[in-house]
């Protein structure tokens, strides 16, 4: 008798030690279909917070892609008007160039012709421009007859066009004329950089032979970097100047970038039946690359609805839900399931379209996490 007596002593400590850990449990409970009862001790841990329900900008946007670009006044395919003999590259892809620096070197016996012929040109037209006026002379005072005068004339014009095309030609080639009638004579050409900008291709190397319709290098210049945007047609007519832009490069980043509308083109592609859009970049010290792909939103309206953020739903087979404060007790807080009708949602929320349901009341706006469950 003495051992039953112990024995039952013992099973009621227990069972009480059992009952105090169980006032310190913390959990959530549900009591009914729409109820849920979240502990404050829970409510503390999980970092849940109530909030009420705001407005947001709720955007309505044609999607569309496009590429990062340049002006075209801000690329330059480098080229030769004459063929020749790559001497000297210098440069390799990603280097920086500034305006007038030398490129490339290229070298060719036909350089030394050109150069000798229009020496020759220049020796011969001090003679026959004194001829010509000799001979003018000579006409006006009536001493010789009008057919050597105009023989003299149609000479020297005719040497005078070849010498302007020869020099002409030497300017073009960066070779300075006076030079040349000083007798120095070269046999290489050099090609100078006409922009400022950066490398994007080298297509030679020492001793490729390149000629006049061969692209040697390209430059492009990322000052003035925008958005090439292409609109199918039957979105077009809701594109205006002026028009925000969101934009993302998916492939190298996750940030959004924002842009603006600045030309919308006057002309639909036969093929793909599209229209070229022009944005200006928001801010252009970002490292883009032309040519990066590009996922765009043109906002065509902009409106400030009541919405939630995205992290206060929990979304069920049988619609989205929030929990809305009931009541709050000493150790606990009596919360509800509502179900919202969705509108227009953004990035980081939603449009609730049945907001009077939600007015004056808390919502759990944050800590959401496995609280609804589907039945």
């Amino acid at each position: 008798m003495k051992n039953l007596y112990i024995l039952l002593f013992t099973l009621v400590i227990t069972a009480c030690g059992n009952n105090k850990t169980n006032d310190t449990e913390v959990v959530a409970t549900e009591t009914d279909s729409n109820e849920i009862i979240v502990t404050k001790a829970q409510f503390e841990s999980e970092n849940m917070a109530f909030g009420t329900i705001p407005e947001f900008n709720f955007n309505e946007s044609i999607k569309v892609n496009g590429m990062i670009d340049v002006p075209p006044q801000n690329k330059s395919s480098i080229s030769t008007f004459i063929g020749g003999y790559i001497t000297q590259t210098p440069l390799l892809v990603g280097d920086e160039v500034k305006k007038g620096q030398l490129l490339v070197s290229l070298q060719n016996p036909e350089y030394v012709e050109i150069q000798q012929n229009y020496l020759e040109v220049a020796e011969q037209l001090n003679y026959l421009k004194s001829e010509f006026n000799r001979q003018k002379t000579l006409y006006d005072e009536k001493i010789t007859s009008e057919k050597n005068y105009l023989k003299a004339e149609s000479t020297y014009k005719s040497n005078l066009a070849h010498y302007n095309g020869l020099r002409k030609k030497l300017q073009m080639m960066n070779i300075n004329p006076k030079q040349v009638e000083q007798g120095k004579i070269t046999s290489s050409i050099n090609i100078y950089a006409p922009i400022e900008g950066f490398v994007t291709k080298v297509n030679i190397s020492n001793g490729t032979y390149v000629s006049p319709s061969d692209v040697i290098l390209e430059i492009v210049d990322t000052d003035h970097i925008h958005l090439e945007l292409s609109v199918f047609e039957k979105d077009i007519m809701k594109v205006k100047k002026g028009q925000k832009i969101q934009f993302k490069i998916p492939e190298a980043s996750d940030e959004t970038f924002g842009a603006e509308v600045h030309l919308v083109g006057t002309t639909i592609n036969d093929k793909n039946r599209q229209v070229q859009v022009h944005g200006h970049v928001n801010n252009d010290e970002n490292n883009f690359i032309v040519g990066m792909f590009v996922e765009a939103e043109i906002i065509f309206e902009s409106a400030r609805k009541m919405g939630l953020p995205k992290e206060a739903l929990a979304i069920l087979e049988d619609g989205t839900y929030v929990l809305a404060l009931v009541e709050e007790k000493d150790n606990s807080f009596q919360l509800e399931k509502i179900k919202l009708s969705i509108g227009k949602t953004s990035e980081d929320a939603v449009e609730v379209l049945n907001s009077s349901e939600l007015k004056n009341k808390k919502i759990l706006t944050k800590g959401l996490g496995m609280l609804i469950t589907g039945n």
